[in-house]
């Protein structure tokens, strides 16, 4: 059976490992799946806060709620 997702257990999963590692999976829409790898910078109240390895410059935030609806799925390393 699957252990219930709420907003609260996915901030706190996320809080765990602030400084990791990361690989997201974003839904772009039509068919576009975006894989980005990165480090979780920090975490809000509602969103957090990934920076890209790929520049040094660039940071995408994310909310909860797109974990809880699988719009992005982080992949801990």
């Amino acid at each position: 059976m699957e252990k219930i997702r709420t907003l609260y257990s996915i901030r706190k999963d996320i809080e765990g490992h602030l400084g990791e590692k990361v690989t997201l999976k974003a839904n772009g829409g039509r068919r576009k799946v975006l894989v980005n790898n990165g480090t979780l910078e920090s975490a809000y109240p509602s969103i957090f806060v990934v920076r890209l390895d790929s520049d040094t410059q660039r940071t995408v935030t994310f909310s909860y709620s797109d974990v809880l609806t699988k719009t992005v799925q982080l992949v801990f390393a």
